[in-house]
Order: structure tokens, then sequence, then C-alpha cells
């Protein structure tokens, strides 16, 4: 991933960093920093001058670093700030490949950092520098607001000159919605020049002999902070403030008044302080008031339709857009840099445990729409609980019941939510509530539809395995429909027996009961809902199929058999504001679940889509999908 290339067309010289070939591995441009300091702790000489800087700088672009990456995590909170969002809408998976390398920056700034206070001539050394010095801090206070601030006014409006804009300064502004990690989208020339403006009150504080260790962290630190919440497209300061401090006005850049200058592009250049606008005249009218009628703002747009997802396991929970954003846009997998965080998400999880509260996790925009993800926070171990079932089923009841309280028109069941013992695929809902304005879904008929048109249509013999469950029966019951003898393992004949049933007279000798997975050794077409272990993937010939609606999927343990993926869709092309991928899907792809409650809004259809498949339906649902534009994979 990454932007650089994007500018490289125009040949402009100081446009690309000198390591954008290096992609993720650029981090290697760390390492004489680290060998430095290992050695020098190793041989006892890290006090030396230049060792100890290089302790330092390593110290604080670490701890800039995670500045940016809890800005980041601050922003993608829906469910703490969804109201004072400046730009509604989502980010998009073109907006967080641009912005992949936004930590260019501080690798620039770390190199520059490493060259100037190891240079002999400057006499710099730690011992030269307090712990703290209170005139220090004064003089670096005046330096930034006389110097600084208006010299990155003028470079600023610079940038926006015509010749300038086009080769240096249109990439930062390509970004659609500003996120913290937009802050650092920029070229390496504007970099450059950010590299003047925040070195003249460090230096100048040191030349002038009142430098000290805490002002070398604090300054780099609060300008960061400052650029994150500027860049952070949350309101976080209350209109009133600064209708009782008007003086604020001139030297604080709230979020909304620095989007205004991506929304006007002629306005609002100041770095931190509006006074340098005001004095220029090229303040935005409407700042101030704009940021009055967000920071007043208690309910945001009710959403059209609701997915209610629940978490799989630990390790999913952090493919979540508040912990890793970048991670978050990629299909989830297994990743060596979750392990160290698992304990820490494992606290989370039981502290979510006994909160039980849902929470907003995504959202994006279809057909001018507004679709949203939430979250009940259950893990998918805790659906097998006993204990547990009663909560869960309080938890999605008080979702249910929420989004018929704001209007919204369908909600979704994810997977588990909707289990057979648990809730009877949403039927306890709809009978407990008949007066329901929402319209409860569970998505089955299109995941059934998707499944089945995954199998080749020379296939006379599946294998099923789940096949009294909702999804089972109703496979079973359209595959003897077309002829398909249907190998059913169950050891319910009672069960079996009702659903044979089911089927027509004359294709109900097509439903086989099989109580042992040895029974489908010839069969290479297996559909997989309920998990299977390694031993029982064994029985499957050589070449086997394994199609699967089980969550969580099984592992792939057979390198000579094939496995599809959980049933799934991809969402029309025009979505809007999708940044995020479901779980193991792709980009734009959804859970058939998913995709059967949007195709059920955008249908209008005004009946529940609970309990059992309505096996007639099957064909009528996958129509309509491929008639909105959803795409089978």
């Amino acid at each position: 991933m990454g932007n650089q290339k994007f500018y490289s067309k125009k040949k402009a010289p100081l446009v690309s960093w000198p390591w954008e070939d290096l992609a993720s591995f650029k981090y290697v441009l760390y390492g004489p920093l680290v060998a430095k300091v290992a050695y020098a702790m190793k041989s006892g000489e890290l006090a030396s001058s230049t060792n100890s800087w290089c302790l330092h700088i390593l110290i604080l672009f670490g701890c800039r670093g995670l500045l940016y990456q809890l800005w980041s995590t601050y922003a993608a909170m829906l469910f703490l700030h969804r109201p004072r969002r400046i730009d509604q809408r989502g980010i998009e998976f073109t907006q967080i490949d641009a912005e992949w390398h936004w930590d260019n920056f501080l690798i620039l700034q770390a190199l520059i950092a490493t060259f100037t206070w190891s240079y002999k001539s400057l006499s710099l050394s730690e011992s030269d520098f307090p712990i703290w010095d209170m005139t220090g801090f004064l003089f670096c206070i005046g330096l930034h607001a006389l110097v600084s601030e208006p010299l990155f006014y003028w470079m600023h409006r610079l940038l926006h000159s015509p010749r300038l804009f086009e080769r240096y300064h249109s990439l930062h502004h390509t970004s659609k919605v500003l996120h913290p990690f937009t802050a650092g989208h920029a070229t390496l020339l504007e970099h450059l020049l950010l590299c003047i403006v925040t070195a003249i009150p460090t230096l100048g504080v040191a030349w002038l002999g009142h430098g000290s260790i805490t002002l070398m962290y604090i300054y780099p630190l609060v300008f960061d902070f400052l650029q994150c919440l500027g860049h952070s497209n949350v309101e976080i300061f209350d209109g009133s403030l600064f209708e009782r401090f008007p003086v604020l006005k001139w030297f604080v850049r709230t979020p909304t008044y620095h989007s205004l200058h991506h929304s006007d592009m002629s306005t609002n250049f100041c770095l931190f302080f509006p006074l340098y606008d005001r004095i220029w005249n090229t303040e935005n009218v409407d700042s101030w008031q704009r940021q009055k009628e967000i920071s007043s703002r208690t309910t945001s747009r009710v959403p059209d339709f609701v997915f209610l997802a629940h978490v799989v396991d630990v390790m999913s929970a952090m493919h979540s857009p508040f912990v890793f954003r970048s991670f978050n846009s990629i299909p989830f997998g297994i990743k060596p840099f979750l392990f160290p965080m698992w304990p820490f998400t494992y606290l989370v999880m039981l502290v979510m445990w006994a909160k039980s509260k849902m929470f907003l996790f995504s959202f994006y925009h279809l057909r001018g729409r507004l679709h949203q993800t939430w979250v009940v926070p259950r893990y998918g171990f805790q659906y097998f609980l006993p204990f547990a079932t009663e909560g869960i089923n309080k938890l999605i009841e008080d979702a249910i019941l929420t989004a018929d309280k704001l209007g919204v028109k369908v909600i979704s069941l994810a997977a588990l939510n909707k289990n057979e013992g648990l809730n009877g695929g949403g039927t306890l809902f709809t009978n407990k509530h008949p007066d329901l304005r929402v319209r409860v879904v569970h998505g089955n008929t299109l995941t059934a539809a998707v499944i089945l048109h995954e199998i080749p249509q020379d296939v006379d013999e599946v294998f099923l395995t789940g096949a009294t469950s909702k999804l089972g029966r109703a496979i079973a019951l359209y595959l003897a429909r077309k002829k398909v003898k249907v190998l059913m393992l169950t050891l319910s004949a009672e069960r079996f027996a009702k659903i044979q049933k089911e089927a027509p007279v004359d294709c109900q000798s097509y439903l086989v009961r099989v109580t042992k997975y040895q029974s489908a050794q010839r069969c290479k077409t297996w559909i997989i809902g309920k998990w299977a272990t390694p031993r029982e993937q064994y029985w499957a010939p050589s070449g086997t199929h394994f199609h699967q609606f089980v969550v969580p999927p099984i592992i792939p343990f057979r390198r000579d058999c094939t496995y599809g993926n959980l049933a799934a869709m991809r969402l029309p092309s025009d979505v809007e504001g999708l940044g995020s991928c479901e779980y193991t899907m792709g980009r734009g792809v959804v859970h058939a679940c998913h995709a059967g409650g949007v195709v059920h809004f955008l249908q209008g259809w005004t009946h529940h889509e609970v309990g059992a498949i309505d096996v007639d339906q099957i064909d009528v649902v996958w129509e309509a999908a491929l008639k909105h534009g959803l795409k089978p994979l």
C-alpha cells in the first residue's frame, strides 16, 4: 500500500520520499539508531552525549507515533462522538491507501534530529541541558507565536499558489475526510518546510542557552497533539467557550476551523493561531458559527439499515477501525503483531462482558441511505455458554428496540445473533414484540442462495453437515427439488424425517440420512454447516471442495482439497464511505446475511425474515440481489 507513486508522474523535485520503494521495510532506517543505543547499553557508554541523544530521539519518536495512533483510535470511536463529527462521510479505502505511509515525516524528522544533535560544531551535549528550564519554556512559546506561526502561514499561502499547489500541496487535499493521519499525508518538500517551522523554537531556545530535556519532548508532542486535534474531524470544543472568552478565537484552531480550509481553500491558512488569519484577512466568516452548530449537536442522522454483528474471538476483536485503521482495511488474518496485544484485549473483553453495552462499529452510504454496523460486545464462545443465553438475547432485544425507536427500517442479524438455539432465528423477538416497525431479518435466505449458486450445475451428489439447521434444511430441500442426492449427516432420525416430508413426494428419495463422515468418502462436494475437525475432514476424497456456512470457518487442513469462504456478496459499486473489511471478507464484500438485509431494505419488503427459510423465496431473493447490483464472488 502507499501513496507516493501518485505524484511520481509530475517529476517535480522533492515530491516523493527517498525510501518510498522500501514500503514497510522503511523502518529499517531506524536501525542504526537502535543498534547504536543497544551497543551503548551493552558497553556502558550510554551516558555519552551522542548515544544519549540517540536514545532520546528513539523514545520521542516512539511517543509521537503512539500519540497519532491514540488520536486515530479516538477518531474512529463513532459510538463516542458520532453527532459531533464535522464531515459525516466515511473514510474510504482509497484514502486509507493514500495515507498508508502517513508516518514518513516521523522518519524524516528523526534522521534530521540525529544529524543535528550529533553535529559536533553545535557543541551540544545532554549535560548542557537541565531537566527543566522555565525561561526556555517561555522563550519557546514566544518563538513559536512570533516566528513559527507567521512563517507557516506564509509558507502555506505560498503552497496554495497555482503552480506549487498542483505540484506539492494538492496531495494533502486529496484526503476527502480529515483524519489524524491526514496531518502527515504530504509531500517531502512540505515536511522539510515544516521541519524549519518546528526547529526554530527548539533550536532557538537551545542556542539561547535555555534548552532543557523536557522541552525537547514537550514541544514536538504538543505540536503533534494540536495537529491531530485539527485533523480529527471531531469537534471537541463547546461553542459557548468562545462566547464567554472571545479572545480564544485568536489562539485556538478548532477542528471545525481547520476543516473549513479543506472545503474553502482560500481561507483559514493558520497553523494553530487564527489570529494571523484575522491580521491578513483570510479567516472564513462562517468559522465560529459553524463551530457552534456542530458542537451543539446531540443527535446524528438515523440509519435506514443496521447490521447487528458480534465479535468472533479475541484476535478478531483487534480487527476494528479504532485499533489499527490500516489492518481493519484488509481482510482479517492472524498477524504476529497481534499476539503481544492479546492480554490487554482479553481484559477489555472482560470489561465489555461486564458493561454489556452495544456500540456503533462502522457505516457506509448506499443509494443515499445510511447503513450502519452495530456490534453486540459478546464473543463467539459466549454464545454457547448456557448461562449467557438470557443476557445475550437481552442485548439483541435492546438493539432491536433501539432501532425501532430511532426509526430504522431494517435490522439484519449476524451469524450467532440469530442462532436457532439462542432465539429461534429471531422469532423470539418478533413474537414478543408483534408491533415492531423495524423489520428483523436473519438474511439466511440469501446465504442459502449464495451457497447453492456456488455448486456446479453438473453435481449430482453432495454431503451436508449441519443438515437439520435452518440453512441445512433449506439447502437440502432446494437441491432435492433439483434432483440432486443429498447425504444429510444427522443423528436425529425424527428431525430428518420431518425435513424429508417437506420435500415433494417425487423428490423425497433424494434426501438420504447418514450418521458418519465415512459415508461421504466418495462424494467430492461437501457443504459444511457444522465445524469439522481434521479427522472428520480426512474422510473427504482427494479433490473435494468444501463449501461452508459455519462460524468460525473450518481450518483448511487438506492440501489436496479446496476450501470455499463463508457465503458472501460484493456490495454495489455505488457504495460510499466504506473503509472497513468485514472479518475475513475482502474489500467491499459482506457476509451473505448482511447482504440479505441490504436486499430486504432495497426491495422495501415489509415482512420479517425470521425462523425457517422459505425455500420458494431463495430464487426470488437471489434475483433481487442481482437486480440491485450485488454480485457473487
